[in-house]
């Protein structure tokens, strides 16, 4: 690869799904409020943020907790991954700029990649709601060992794109995210909602991909180079 003076632009751009790419937390807050319902408890707004950006797994023993014990964890994981899928391919809606940054950067070339803690199951739900797979790969939680906040899925994501991780971007909107891109060694801009993000040499933070360009990552990208 070249030196990073001689780099114009990040190696590939990697983008997080759920709460980044589409809109999906209301649905997971119906699903989560609908299955712990079943069982007496009231799923709280705290709860959500709790949660939020899982992994499911830890959801699950969290629901397992809240509802003092009616089913085992991995019952409120899988319950919960049936009855979110479900949702989703019925109703899948996008981020504001979401899909249009993902365009564009393809049509210059950019080598992109969608990265998810969610199931394949759920992703795959997604992705029949896009009118065709915008991303030439994408991960799950299913795809690695260990899902965020482990750097695991970016690492492969690079592998799969043939990029130098450390000049990759990522874009994630969870603190669980926020911590696999930062430990991946991954440039990121961070969209958070229901959460704080501290910006860094290596962070930005911005209210909406609606913000986003190719020409304006290309200015973001040499500010990066500037403080390294």
């Amino acid at each position: 690869m070249n030196n990073s003076s001689q780099r114009e632009f990040f190696d590939a751009v990697f983008f997080d799904m759920d709460g980044l790419l589409v809109d999906s937390e209301p649905l997971w807050l119906e699903s989560e409020t609908e299955l712990t319902g079943r069982y007496g408890y009231m799923w709280t707004h705290a709860d959500q943020v709790a949660c939020l950006g899982g992994p499911l797994s830890r959801v699950g023993e969290y629901m397992h907790e809240r509802c003092a014990s009616a089913e085992t964890p991995e019952f409120f994981t899988s319950t919960l991954i049936e009855i979110q899928s479900a949702k989703l391919r019925g109703n899948t809606p996008l981020m504001p700029g979401a899909i249009e940054l993902v365009t564009e950067l393809q049509a210059h070339g950019v080598a992109t990649g969608l990265v998810s803690a969610s199931p394949r199951n759920i992703v795959d739900a997604v992705l029949e709601n896009l009118r065709g797979n915008p991303f030439p790969f994408t991960i799950s939680s299913d795809d690695v060992v260990r899902t965020k906040p482990f750097p695991d899925a970016y690492l492969l994501a690079a592998r799969k794109a043939g990029a130098n991780i450390e000049n990759s971007l990522v874009f994630e909107d969870s603190l669980t995210g926020v911590m696999a891109a930062k430990s991946s060694g991954a440039w990121l801009i961070a969209v958070p909602h229901l959460v704080k993000v501290e910006e860094s040499e290596r962070v930005r933070t911005i209210n909406s991909l609606e913000v986003m360009s190719f020409s304006k990552l290309t200015s973001l990208f040499k500010n990066f180079q500037d403080t390294i």
